[in-house]
């Protein structure tokens, strides 16, 4: 094997897993790889045990021939120990084999698996591939490593979808040897990708596996944020994008960051590039990043640098942000201005006055600067060899800083010196003072000179007066040929300067005036007066040290002899001779320059001064007018030469030069000047000369010069661009005279033209506008040069109502690009097409728009005007029911489907409608808020407002919103364009949480309360008219049920306060559980809470509380501790429709009356106290409950003859019966009080009330006038306490009251629950309904209703039995059936009939229904048999005691009632054996004995007793259902009065008012003594009323049938029509008379017209035939016997007088009564059963034509003519489909 393979098989070794099997440690499996055949290839088996006991197994060897081992025995392994097991393989063929080794153990056995591997291809990586996030466009990379785990040298190739890519992506491994593979990503789009990535291998590469590549890609989104304050005209924001640098100092350098901000997932590489653009630029903004890495989540600063060259000059600059991929791109822009020093002096001039010949006299001279960058200053001036010095005449002046500098004047001749110095400033345009003095000798006192003398030349030299000498001019001016002007200076006469006026001197710009001197450049201002030919001069090398002079020429310009004086320093090395000469006017004089050098290697420069005057100034004498006085003309020349020899090196220069790098930007053949500044460093000085051959276009001040150590130069240069292109400009400065310290400047010009660039090449589109309203879009602008630019926009005046743009007018700044507003109002609907100009010029100089300087650039505009309008997505936004002083939101979708944006603005209306004061509500605040009122919807676009609602109100609320179209910068309600369009209303209603109680129901101790008593207990009506209003603003204090108060009686915020009234029970008796059903009948869902004064307190600590309390507080916290009054549930809550049994109890532990106040709390809604009432008795106490002292009783009408009964009610509520007693004194009183009239009348004033009962006393109200009535009656109870009612009535006056009196009216049914809704556990009786109003009846009438008890267990049957309570109506009021049975899942209709009385009355009766289970009452009923059996059995059986009797006598008990529990008793002597059944133990009641001490003690007796003693049977307990019926009668008279249109639908029993009347006679003949002897009325009286009745009924029922049966008629009728007979022959006068006497009533052929069908199914013409023979053989038969057809009339009219006599008997109508009762009582029953649908319509059955009804003769009725009838009489009973019976 070779080394290779040897390591790897170590390594394989050595990675062998190891697992444990019961304590013994080995190896998984066993692999052999790199076999050969014909070989023996041996491993071992390592066991090893690592239990810390010895372990004892066997093996069983592989079960192949090719794996051998030891023979199998016993392997004991102590605890550490380990085996090895040597295994040999065997191979045979060239193959993978596996076979198994199996070890045994006690616990258990297990294997290791055997294995021989081939040589294979096999490589390991990773199942999948995780790989950073990514941003789109850039990539990411990972790396995983490939292993070749196989045994053969393997080549692989990838195959790889995109983004993803692999490297290498092929290549060739080792057995053992691996490589890194890289996975870079680099995705186009933003997705999740997650792909696979296949490894083809082998040696053919037919092998594959594959790792999956997972990446994610998101795309990069970059914000630029400025650090720092905000620019002034940026608006503030978020992020913003443009730094501005502001002003900075020129020369320095700025530095500000901008931050990027990344909020995405990813890192975002990003390039910064700047605006690229081809003219010559100042790069004065400068970013180092131009690539960076933006974090994931993180922030990078970028530095911006701004280093301004030019004073002045607004720089602005872009650069472009771009994120990987430029999916996107931020523009940042920088604006920074540059500022430069702003140096002024003090004052313009210094006046030495005038000096005596060798005095000199200092000055001083304030030099400032305003601005905060420093200024370097240098006045040119030699101060050597000039008559006039400056201490400091170069230097560095600070920021905001003031220098005093000393100017020395010593003159060396005496003349006048006037010298104009210019005060160069780098960075900044030079100032000019100027020096004068006068010097006087003992000889020469020329005029002085002063400041008003140079105001005056100034003016006569721009007058051109100068070049005269004084003593001309003035005796031009004697001649009058000059005059002199307001300010004294001269000027020429009117006349000569033709009307002109005279000239004045002009503003000259300084850098003009410097360089315009006639000398640097061929330009001036003026025209010099003296002139010197060679201003500079330069001797070179002068190491002789002798120097030829130089020759120079003076030019005198002017009419007078001047003349001209040098005033050199003695010691200087330059002289210019002669030093005085005099120059003819023009004339030329010539002078030479000497140059003496008393050194050598020595560097020599100087400024030699002359002053030129006129030669009549040497003597003031000579001024004849002061206004003639002219200054001198001072004359400089600069030299220079050195004295270095030649093989000596001159000085070598140490200098700084900070020259620009281009001029500043001007426009064509317009100047540019620049400022340069070369500071001496050294401590030698610098002689400096500027060869500008090379660039002869630029001119430079000073040319040449010297600088001494530590000063500075300052030269000014100035340029003239021709044309657009960029002019490169090269000035060499040799610096001391030496070429070899010579130093390049290079420069750049470049004239700036106008140019703009517009967007989209001069278009400018707007979208479609509505017409009315304007569209603001910006434009850009682009200023292609480097200067700002004036503009001006110019619109066509016909247009400007349409067009306009802000700014109109203003300046581009250079390189900047200006976004203007232009606004698009249309006026009408059309489409636009308008054009504007542009005029731009030059910021600088006096261009005006106007100029052939300024350039135009056109503008086409277009745009469309339209119409639009909004509409509301949903006209009428319904919120349904929002809860008062809540708030709900909605969203209002605004549709515009026109083609322009739309500017709105919405106004809200608000109508509030309702049970409400109208001109209240008018001034509540609008309930509608809308998120925005105005904004715009583009194009074909929506746009969604928030609104949220707030009703205030328990009303109605629409608000109304409009809206109206608007311009759009100012939205107001003064610039809307139309009047307001309807959009859209909103409507809601301002609910309350509702609550009501719809059922109540009494057990325990009250379970005898009908539920109208209850409904008065508890003041249900109130409550539930209380639970309707608005709650007050106190009761919405707390919206919610919370603890806010710190006493044990809580504050009450509520007016309203209720009773609930829980009646009086006996003490220790039942519970007193009234039962409540809360329904939601509101809208939204309600949470209700009973809170209990402890449930409002706040729980404090000990030591807060208060340790007094008073009386009601004590007896409040002893019925909470004892828990007297509790609430089941307490809380709750109720969707709408829900409902809810809350349960009331009081319990019956203390005697008195227990009062708890419990607030009912309706969340955001009412708050009403309760004061729960509950009175305990004790038991043998005799007790009336009260409910109240007043006693309300129904108004009356006054002058009512029948005034009605009215009912007061007593409650016995204790357990005893009671008598009442009602005094009427009081009564009696106020009957004598109004004129012996019965105003109330008590019926019944003396009864008995059982327990648990009422009772109802008849009262009768009769008011004698329209008033109330009050009185006090006392009730007294027997033994029990008495009470003083008052009674009070109130009678009105129906005509002044009129229909707003209905008192008469009864109240309506929803007073009370009409339909049961609460059950009790176990109940299974219900009824159909639990009230019957049956309204108002007139007295006599009967009404009936039906009512049915359902049975709604699935098993028991029920057994009820009704009972009527004590009530006025007991005797009237039937129920049928009393009694019966109820079968399970089965009803009964239970027939309720109230018979009126004569007497108008109110009758309510309270029906109960006792209800049991059948199976219970049976047991109950056999157990109470059997114990009253036993009972009889008891009571005859003795005991005989005596001992000596005989065993054999038996005497044998009395049977048992049940054999069940019958037993024989035997009696025996002691000596027999016992009986075999003893007796059941005696029933007997035991006298109550002193009970036993212990608890355990009475307990046992009480099982002893009760083993002894049998127990009577316990009644089953029954449910009891109550039924109210209600009812008022009126008599007659009032009904007809007030309910005339209900009679119809009244049955008066008229026999019952007979029976009435007659027992009312029959009493009044009783009274008088009377005696029936008329046989038949004593068989009547003899009969029972039942069998009167039946006979009665019967013969009605028979006559009624025969009166109403129209086929009797039918054949009366037909018999006496037939034809005449055969046996007419046989008539005579007395059958005829006999005939008459017997013909129906109906005979008559008139009468009664023939039904024969054989006559209807004749066609029209037979019937018609046969009627004219009729009526002719009728009139012959009339002719015939007269007297026979008068007859018979005779008789049908009584026969007819006497059915209708019969029609109105009482019987007749009774019987019609009962019939059509029953009838619908039947329909009414088989409909609860299910065997008739009311609801289901009639079949109609549709006849078949007449063609298809074959054999059919013509006659039968379906006839189409018939048909056709049938079919019309439909038609005309729209609504009820006619059943037409089929043939």
């Amino acid at each position: 094997m070779s080394p290779v393979r040897c390591s790897e098989h170590s390594v394989r070794k050595a990675k062998e897993k190891k697992v444990t099997f019961g304590g013994i440690e080995v190896a998984e499996a066993l692999h052999w790889h790199g076999w050969e055949l014909g070989k023996e290839f041996t491993k071992h088996l390592s066991l090893k045990n690592i239990h810390m006991k010895t372990q004892k197994l066997s093996y069983r060897p592989p079960a192949t021939r090719f794996f051998i081992t030891v023979f199998p025995q016993p392997i004991v392994l102590s605890p550490g120990m380990s085996l090895a097991l040597p295994i040999i393989f065997r191979p045979l063929e060239k193959k993978e084999y596996k076979d198994s080794i199996c070890f045994e153990k006690p616990e258990g056995e297990f294997s290791v698996a055997l294995r021989a591997t081939l040589p294979h291809h096999e490589l390991l990586f990773p199942a999948a591939i995780q790989l950073p996030l990514c941003a789109v466009q850039d990539s990411t990379e990972a790396s995983f490593p490939l292993r070749n785990v196989g045994d053969l040298v393997t080549l692989f190739n990838w195959e790889t979808p995109r983004p993803f890519h692999l490297m290498p992506i092929s290549g060739m491994l080792e057995p053992g040897s691996e490589c890194m593979v890289k996975v870079s990503f680099q995705p186009q789009v933003a997705l999740v990708y997650d792909v696979i990535a296949t490894c083809w291998f082998g040696d053919h590469e037919e092998q594959e596996k594959t790792v999956k590549l997972r990446a994610i890609a998101k795309y990069p989104h970059l914000l630029v944020n400025v650090l720092g304050g905000p620019c002034e005209d940026v608006e503030a924001g978020d992020f913003r994008d443009v730094l501005c640098f502001g002003s900075v100092a020129v020369g320095t350098t700025m530095e500000r960051h901008v931050e990027i901000c990344n909020p995405s997932m990813v890192n975002v590489p990003l390039k910064v590039e700047r605006a690229k653009e081809p003219l010559l630029r100042d790069h004065v903004f400068s970013c180092d990043v131009t690539q960076a890495i933006v974090p994931a989540n993180g922030k990078l600063l970028l530095s911006v640098r701004f280093s301004p060259e030019t004073v002045g000059v607004q720089s602005v600059d872009y650069f472009t942000i771009m994120p990987v991929g430029n999916l996107t791109q931020t523009v940042l822009k920088v604006t920074g201005s540059c500022k430069g020093p702003l140096v002024s002096l003090q004052q313009s001039f210094v006046d030495f006055g005038w000096l005596s010949l060798g005095e000199c006299l200092v000055q001083p001279l304030e030099i400032s600067n305003v601005s905060d960058v420093p200024a370097y200053y240098q006045f040119d001036i030699d101060g050597r060899e000039s008559v006039f010095s400056f201490d400091r005449p170069c230097g560095v002046l600070s920021g905001v800083a003031t220098l005093v500098l000393r100017v020395t004047f010593r003159p060396t001749h005496p003349i006048i010196c006037y010298r104009r110095v210019v005060c160069l400033i780098h960075h900044q345009d030079p100032l000019f003072l100027d020096l004068f003095g006068t010097c006087h000798s003992d000889a020469t006192k020329p005029a002085i000179l002063q400041p008003r003398h140079l105001s005056w030349y100034r003016t006569n030299l721009a007058r051109g007066l100068t070049f005269y000498p004084p003593d001309i001019l003035s005796s031009m001016l004697r001649e009058g040929k000059l005059q002199v002007d307001e300010s004294r200076a001269l000027m020429l006469p009117p006349q000569v300067r033709q009307d002109k006026p005279p000239g004045e001197y002009p503003y000259i710009d300084p850098m003009t005036e410097y360089f315009h001197d006639g000398i640097t450049s061929d330009f001036t201002v003026f025209p010099p007066h003296v002139s010197v030919s060679i201003r500079e001069f330069d001797f070179g090398c002068c190491a002789q040290l002798q120097v030829e002079p130089l020759p120079l020429c003076l030019t005198n310009h002017t009419k007078g002899k001047i003349t001209v004086t040098w005033t050199g320093s003695p010691e200087t090395p330059f002289r210019v001779t002669p030093e005085t000469c005099d120059i003819p006017p023009l004339k030329s004089t010539a002078f030479r320059l000497l140059f003496q050098p008393s050194q050598l290697n020595m560097l020599y420069a100087a400024e030699l001064e002359g002053f030129a005057f006129y030669k009549v100034l040497r003597h003031y004498s000579n001024i004849e007018e002061d206004s003639t006085m002219c200054p001198s003309w001072c004359l400089t020349i600069r030299v220079r030469g050195h004295t270095f020899e030649g093989d000596r090196q001159h000085f070598i220069p140490q200098y700084v030069l900070d020259f620009p790098k281009a001029f500043p930007a001007v426009g064509p053949n317009t100047n540019t000047y620049c400022s340069m500044l070369l500071c001496n460093a050294g401590t030698s000085p610098i002689t400096f000369c500027m060869n500008q051959d090379i660039s002869p276009s630029v001119l430079v001040k000073p040319h040449s010069g010297f600088i001494t150590p530590g000063a500075h130069q300052i030269f000014l240069l100035s340029t003239q661009p021709m044309d657009m292109g960029t002019q490169q400009h090269a000035l060499s400065l040799q610096l001391n005279s030496c070429a070899k310290y010579t130093q390049e400047i290079l420069l750049q010009s470049r004239g700036e033209s106008l140019l703009l660039l517009l967007e989209g090449d001069g278009n400018l589109y707007f979208k479609p506008t509505c017409v009315g309203t304007s569209t603001t879009r910006t434009y850009t602008v682009k200023n292609c040069t480097r200067l700002p630019m004036h503009f001006q926009w110019k619109i066509q005046q016909s247009d400007s109502k349409v067009l306009s743009v802000k700014p109109a007018t203003g300046i581009i700044q250079p390189c900047e690009a200006l976004a203007q507003a232009w606004t698009f109002t249309p006026g009408e609907a059309t489409k636009y097409l308008l054009r504007s100009w542009m005029s731009v010029w030059r910021a600088q100089g006096s261009s005006t728009p106007k100029s052939p300087e300024s350039t135009r650039y056109a503008l086409r505009v277009i745009g469309e005007g339209a119409l639009g309008t909004i509409r509301a997505q949903e006209e009428q936004l319904d919120l349904g029911n929002v809860l008062v002083g809540s708030q709900q939101s909605c969203e209002l979708v605004l549709l515009n489907d026109g083609i322009c944006s739309l500017n709105f603005l919405l106004h809200v209306e608000q109508i509030i409608t309702g049970p409400c004061d109208p001109e209240e509500v008018l001034s509540d605040p609008l309930a509608l808020e809308l998120e925005r009122y105005k904004g715009m919807i583009p194009a074909r676009s929506k746009a969604v407002i928030q609104a949220t609602v707030s009703p205030a109100r328990q009303l109605h609320y629409t608000w109304a919103l409009s809206y109206a179209i608007a311009a759009p910068k100012a939205l107001g309600p003064a610039n809307t364009l139309g009047e307001r369009q309807a959009l859209c209303c909103v409507v809601a209603t301002g609910v309350y949480p509702s609550l009501c109680v719809t059922d109540v129901r009494a057990v325990g101790s009250a379970r005898g309360l009908s539920k109208l008593h209850l409904w008065r207990l508890f003041s249900l009506e109130t409550l539930n008219q209380y639970l309707e209003r608005d709650p007050t603003s106190a009761e919405l204090t707390y919206r919610v049920p919370t603890r806010h108060s710190v006493s044990p009686v809580p504050p009450v915020h509520t007016p309203v306060l209720l009773d609930f009234n829980f009646g009086a029970a006996p003490i220790e008796a039942e519970p007193s559980v009234v039962v409540l059903m809360l329904e939601n009948n509101g809208l939204l869902p309600v949470e209700w809470a009973f809170l209990f004064p402890s449930d409002q307190k706040i729980d404090v600590e000990h030591w807060a509380e208060s340790t007094e309390f008073d009386p009601s507080e004590l007896h409040q916290m002893r019925v909470q501790d004892n828990q007297l009054f509790s609430v089941s549930p307490k809380s709750g809550q109720l969707f709408p429709g829900q409902e809810q049994a809350v349960q009331l109890a009081h319990r019956r532990d203390f005697i008195g009356t227990d009062r708890l106040p419990v607030l009912l709390k309706v969340s955001h809604g009412r708050e009403i106290l309760l004061n729960f009432i509950g009175v305990t008795v004790e038991r043998k106490q005799r007790y009336v409950h009260f409910t109240s002292t007043k006693h309300l009783f129904t108004p009356i009408a006054i002058g009512s003859s029948s005034p009605p009964r009215q009912v007061y009610e007593l409650y016995n509520g204790g357990s005893m019966p009671v008598t009442y007693e009602i005094q009427l004194d009081s009564v009696m009183k106020l009957q004598e009080e109004n004129f012996q009239h019965p105003v109330f009348v008590c019926l019944n004033p003396r009864g008995e009330i059982f327990p648990g009962t009422t009772s109802h006393i008849q009262w009768v109200f009769s008011p004698l006038e329209a008033r109330t009535y009050s009185v006090d009656v006392p009730i007294h109870i027997l033994e029990g306490d008495s009470a003083l009612i008052t009674f009070q009535g109130i009678g009105y006056d129906p005509h002044v009251m009129g229909e707003t009196a209905q008192f008469d009216r009864l109240l309506s049914p929803s007073v009370t629950p009409g339909s049961s809704r609460l059950t009790v556990p176990g109940q299974t009786a219900f009824l159909s309904q639990h009230r019957l109003c049956l309204g108002n009846i007139p007295v006599y009438s009967k009404s009936s209703r039906l009512v049915f008890l359902n049975n709604a267990s699935e098993s028991e049957a029920i057994i009820f039995a009704w009972r009527i309570g004590a009530s006025n109506a007991g005797e009237s009021l039937q129920i049928v059936p009393e009694t019966g049975v109820v079968q399970p899942r089965a009803s009964i209709p239970c027939i309720v009939t109230l018979q009126a009385s004569g007497n108008a009355c109110f009758y309510n009766v309270d029906l109960v229904c006792e209800a049991f289970m059948q199976q219970v009452l049976a047991d109950y009923e056999k157990e109470l048999q059997e114990w009253e059996a036993e009972k009889e059995r008891q009571a005859v059986e003795f005991t005989i005691t005596e001992k000596d009797l005989s065993a054999e006598g038996h005497v044998k008990a009395h049977p048992r009632s049940s054999s069940g529990s019958s037993a024989e008793g035997k009696l025996t002597s002691a000596h027999t054996v016992s009986r075999k059944y003893q007796t059941l133990p005696p029933i007997k009641n035991l006298p109550a004995s002193n009970p036993p001490v212990s608890r355990c003690q009475r307990r046992h007796l009480m099982d002893k007793g009760a083993s002894r003693l049998w127990a009577k049977a316990e009644p089953p307990t029954s449910h009891l259902l109550h039924l109210a019926a209600t009812a008022r009668s009126h008599s007659m008279d009032d009904f007809l009065g007030n309910f005339s249109s209900e009679l119809p639908r009244h049955f008066l029993c008229w026999d019952l008012q007979e029976r009435v009347r007659e027992g009312q006679a029959a009493d009044r003949r009783q009274d008088q003594g009377e005696a029936r002897t008329d046989p038949v009325l004593l068989a009547l009286a003899g009969s029972s009323e039942q069998e009167r009745q039946v006979v009665t009924d019967m013969l009605m029922l028979v006559i009624r049938g025969l009166l109403e049966d129209t086929q009797f008629h039918q054949a009366v009728s037909s018999s006496l029509a037939e034809p005449m007979p055969y046996f007419h022959q046989f008539w005579s006068e007395k059958s005829a008379k006999l005939q008459g006497r017997t013909q129906s009533p109906g005979g008559s052929s008139r009468a009664s017209p023939s039904l024969d069908p054989c006559t209807e199914d004749k066609p029209e013409e037979e019937r018609e035939q046969e009627r004219k023979t009729s009526q002719t053989t009728s009139c012959r038969s009339a002719g015939e016997e007269p007297q026979d057809s008068l007859q018979g009339v005779l008789l049908q009219e009584q026969l007819r007088q006497e059915k209708e006599a019969m029609a109105r008997r009482p019987a007749f109508r009774t019987l019609v009564e009962l019939v059509l009762e029953n009838t619908l009582q039947n329909i009414m029953v088989e409909a609860s059963r299910g065997e008739v649908v009311l609801t289901t319509r009639p079949r109609v059955i549709a006849l078949p034509p007449a063609s298809a009804q074959r054999g059919i003769r013509p006659g039968t009725p379906s006839h189409p003519a018939s048909l056709s009838h049938l079919a019309a009489e439909g038609k005309g009973t729209e609504g009820h489909p006619q059943i037409v019976p089929s043939a």
